[in-house]
């Protein structure tokens, strides 16, 4: 089965170029569109994508209260990728914090644009660059020290978390940590269990906000 796409952009230019690249692919489909964040949620109950492409600044809903909304509305949300002009955008943080899994800039090549959504559809974290993993550390605060604290996290699972805020897939930690893939994916579960995070992208916000991993 295709990974199925939903765009979500206030720009026709940026919804056809996405559709192109994205449609071009055997083991991807685009199912739908729309131009704003207050179309979302019943496009999502309607089409039920396996991943929603969203531009994070839009005028009536933005990506930012529209990945709120979805996740908060819709059993079994799709997964949610922001698009974006500027990575260092603030924009972009609060969206991820609100619950997004990754994002993706507009101006990124067709090949990372594809890898990107493949990544996400599979539940990896795409690589934060250094301007959000900084705004992740200053938005710090005792309750995010508190809480990876309460986590008790193991030794072992501390490492798996390190290798998970570097971008790390699964198979590159396992590769990484000289273990199998069923023992990373356990170990990931285990963490993202302790935390109380939705997936991983949230569990590497929790890691920099604690000052747990410190942005290089």
């Amino acid at each position: 089965m295709p990974v199925t796409v939903l765009l979500v952009d206030d720009e026709p230019l940026v919804r056809a170029g996405l559709r192109a690249v994205l449609d071009a692919q055997p083991d991807i489909e685009v199912v739908g569109e729309a131009a704003d964040g207050a179309a979302v949620i019943p496009l999502v109950r309607q089409l039920r994508p396996d991943v929603v492409a969203m531009d994070v600044r839009m005028p009536l809903l933005d990506g930012i209260e529209a990945t709120k909304a979805v996740l908060k509305s819709v059993d079994e949300p799709p997964k949610i990728l922001v698009v974006t002009t500027f990575e260092n955008d603030e924009y972009v943080y609060r969206a991820l914090r609100a619950g997004a899994d990754g994002f993706m800039l507009k101006r990124a090549r067709p090949s990372e644009i594809v890898h990107a959504v493949r990544l996400i559809a599979e539940g990896e974290t795409l690589l934060f660059p250094a301007a959000v993993r900084s705004l992740a550390a200053e938005y710090g605060s005792r309750g995010a020290r508190a809480r990876l604290e309460r986590a008790a996290l193991t030794e072992r699972e501390e490492a798996v978390l390190r290798l998970m805020a570097r971008g790390l897939t699964n198979a590159e930690i396992a590769a990484e940590m000289f273990v199998g893939a069923e023992t990373v994916k356990s170990h990931v579960s285990a963490v993202l269990s302790k935390l109380g995070a939705r997936d991983r992208t949230q569990a590497v916000i929790a890691a920099y906000e604690s000052g747990f991993v410190v942005p290089t």
